[in-house]
């Protein structure tokens, strides 16, 4: 299959076990200190972890300009997998459009991420993030790059 059909996959193996790396993915004290590419940083986050929940995160980067990121909870396999939807939102958790806000989107609104936890032996945990949008597009769109410096600093959460 090629960048065209295929979605935005990013996998990575940490020096930590599961428990640890489940934590720090949902937990807010811990997404804080990880969520966005480098630059950024993440001075609000609320999470309602359970199936059926929201969570709702403020992103500010460079010039202190802000976006705010909504979601729901739609499967949970505790320290196995979650899936999840995100959308553009206002600081309330209310969705708004993407072009509302000057945002190009192209990713499939009836489609979830999921995020994949491993046990790799050894104390270590195998991560796979599957996104809603194809490679290409998340790398034309700098998704991409975003992520894989997100996965970047979560491995430097896990350090600490």
């Amino acid at each position: 299959m090629g960048n065209e059909t295929q979605l935005l996959t990013i996998t990575r193996t940490f020096d930590a076990p599961r428990d640890l790396v489940w934590k720090a993915w949902t937990d807010p004290k811990y997404v804080t200190q990880w969520w966005g590419p480098k630059g950024f940083d993440i001075p609000e986050c609320t999470m309602d972890f359970r199936v059926g929940g929201k969570f709702l995160l403020c992103m500010r980067g460079p010039n202190n300009w802000e976006g705010w990121t909504g979601g729901e909870y739609h499967e949970i396999v505790p320290y196995e997998k979650i899936v999840f939807s995100m959308y553009f939102a206002d600081k309330d958790g209310n969705k708004v459009q993407p072009e509302d806000i000057g945002i190009e989107h192209e990713a499939d609104e009836n489609t979830h991420d999921i995020v994949l936890f491993e046990d790799a032996g050894e104390g270590r945990t195998k991560v796979t993030y599957i996104g809603n949008e194809t490679m290409e597009d998340a790398a034309e769109s700098g998704q991409l790059e975003a992520m894989n410096q997100s996965f970047d600093k979560f491995s430097d959460v896990l350090c600490r």
